[in-house]
């Protein structure tokens, strides 16, 4: 692996989105061991993330960071993660009930409170990176959505759900500002 073109990739770039996976964050990037629920981890993919999140933050580029991406950004920046909660991956069809913090990027975007979103995934936030802010949960607690001026991060799959409305409040609020 090489980062030697980061810095013009991040040049030529307006913005990042780190994308969902079925490949785990490594637990070591958080100072825990793995348990045997982890599923397949590559060190190589963790290290590219970061690199490229501290990159693009670093010139205060827009991150949108989705399923994987909450969790990469987020250890990126000094948090962990519950290593498996397994009630969390549901079928693509299936809901379930989220609540957003007022005066966020969410709440803004869809105007309301709370809205149902898709769950793919078995991990998710457990401590929160120092300077990012909650502002969406799931009824049982479970972290679904943070932000930090120029990153916004959930845990959902809104392309999965059509959700054009979300990607172009993205482009159109945190995109198109003055960088």
């Amino acid at each position: 692996m090489s980062l030697t073109n980061l810095e013009e990739v991040v040049n030529i770039c307006d913005g990042l989105v780190v994308i969902g996976s079925a490949i785990d964050i490594n637990p070591k990037n958080y100072d825990e061991q793995p348990i045997s629920e982890i599923h397949k981890m590559t060190e190589e993919i963790d290290t590219l993330d970061f690199a490229i999140i501290k990159a693009f933050n670093n010139v205060n580029k827009p991150i949108l960071g989705i399923c994987r991406g909450i969790q990469a950004i987020n250890v990126c920046f000094g948090g962990s993660l519950y290593q498996d909660i397994p009630y969390h991956k549901l079928p693509k069809e299936e809901r379930h009930n989220v609540q957003f913090e007022k005066a966020s990027f969410l709440y803004n975007c869809y105007n309301t409170e709370q809205m149902l979103i898709n769950s793919l995934h078995h991990q998710a936030i457990k401590d929160v990176a120092k300077g990012f802010k909650v502002v969406a949960k799931s009824e049982d607690g479970i972290v679904e959505a943070i932000e930090n001026k120029n990153i916004i991060a959930v845990q959902w799959h809104p392309e999965y759900m059509n959700d054009i409305k979300f990607f172009e409040y993205f482009i159109n609020k945190i995109c198109n500002k003055d960088h």
